[in-house]
């Protein structure tokens, strides 16, 4: 990864002011993630949540089969990268990161992947639809939607200790069923108290 110029100003690293704004559960929990690593955007679409973690001093890789969006961003903090991330092979084996975001994505096959990557204290932030999204649109796909319970029970299974939890119904952006969790990976680095201003 390029070393990145701390010099950067906001105003620089605004190049997406037009873009959708970052989902409030990322900019609740992000305060988190330990600030000596990289921090991974995984299927970062146009690249929101990277921005915004860049505004907030972080490196961020982000990841997707479709990068075109983020291609300004590269020297911002950002370092975009285009991979297969539904292949048959995982493309971030042998990465470490002390944070991961994953927003509106659900892969089941590579799932597992996720907290191997994370180093100890790292951060798990993943948000997207649940079981019941259906009545209210795309996506409806059982293969896209987490049961009820799904990401819970994933942490478990994979000795991630839950910081926050929710399965709920939300109007924000638009009406949909959300199962969303913050989880790390052993003990958090600090004791961060968390705060947000909307």
């Amino acid at each position: 990864m390029n070393q990145w110029d701390w010099r950067t100003t906001k105003a620089e690293l605004s190049v997406s002011s037009l873009q959708p704004q970052a989902s409030y559960w990322v900019k609740r929990y992000a305060p988190l993630i330990p600030r000596d690593g990289v921090v991974l955007d995984l299927a970062c679409g146009a690249g929101r949540h990277a921005q915004y973690l860049a505004l907030s001093g972080y490196s961020v890789l982000a990841v997707d089969r479709d990068i075109s969006a983020l291609q300004q961003a590269h020297t911002l903090r950002i370092e975009p990268q285009q991979l297969d991330l539904e292949g048959p092979n995982w493309p971030l084996a042998g990465r470490y990161f002390s944070g991961v975001v994953v927003t509106n994505y659900l892969y089941r096959p590579f799932l597992g992947e996720l907290p191997l990557m994370l180093v100890e204290g790292g951060i798990l932030i993943y948000e997207t639809f649940a079981q019941g999204n259906g009545v209210f649109g795309k996506p409806s796909n059982p293969d896209f939607l987490l049961n009820a319970g799904e990401l819970l029970a994933f942490a478990a299974n994979h000795g991630l200790k839950v910081l926050a939890y929710e399965d709920i119904y939300t109007e924000d952006p638009k009406p949909a069923k959300i199962q969303r969790i913050c989880a790390v990976k052993g003990e958090l680095k600090e004791r961060i108290p968390l705060q947000f201003h909307g």
